[in-house]
């Protein structure tokens, strides 16, 4: 729970970035990052005792402003993203955005001693998509978390994660494909809300 956590927090999920050229290159602003987030719940016992309403204001404040979540729900939703009208675009955002916050609350109650290493970072100054690779350690094994990154304009951004080999996007889009299939985009929708508002009792 704690690895799928940290792969919605670190992830997903970065925004304000200066060029590769600067200062902060993608793999130190992962590692920034992610050391912030930890650092947070650690100092909130709110959160560590699985407030929802804290954890949402941690991750809007530290983690979306640095992903680039339409590409991300866009992956997710695959080919169907482009028949979807701007409506139902913005609801999958929010119906998706809710499922993950949701479904990965409970493990920051178990964020206590981890830390962030970087792996050896490859790339060239002229990339504008790079993989940033880290291992979580804390109490057994280092845990893999890769991070996917594009650079838009002077900003680099989060698009996808990998969690232990698995990538976040691929993940889900193979489950949504297969209910647009059974009940359409709107049906999607539904089903996304209604486990939503199932966390919540």
């Amino acid at each position: 729970m704690l690895r799928k956590l940290l792969a919605l927090f670190t992830l997903s999920l970065l925004a304000a970035v200066p060029s590769f050229a600067r200062a902060t290159a993608p793999d130190a602003l992962i590692l920034k990052l992610s050391q912030e987030v930890i650092e947070s719940v650690k100092a909130d016992p709110a959160i560590q005792a699985g407030n929802i309403a804290r954890i949402v204001d941690l991750v809007d404040t530290k983690v979306m402003p640095h992903v680039n979540f339409q590409k991300m729900t866009a992956s997710a939703v695959g080919r169907h993203w482009r028949s979807a009208t701007p409506e139902q675009r913005e609801r999958l955002q929010a119906e998706f955005k809710t499922l993950l916050v949701r479904t990965y609350a409970g493990a920051l109650t178990e964020v206590k001693d981890q830390t962030v290493s970087l792996e050896p970072f490859r790339a060239a100054p002229t990339d504008t998509d790079v993989v940033v690779q880290t291992r979580v350690r804390g109490r057994g094994d280092p845990i893999q978390l890769d991070y996917r990154l594009e650079k838009v304009g002077d900003e680099w951004k989060i698009y996808d994660v990998n969690v232990l080999g698995v990538w976040l996007v691929q993940q889900y889009r193979t489950s949504f494909n297969q209910e647009i299939s059974q009940v359409g985009i709107d049906g999607l929708i539904a089903r996304l809300a209604e486990r939503n508002k199932a966390a919540r009792t």
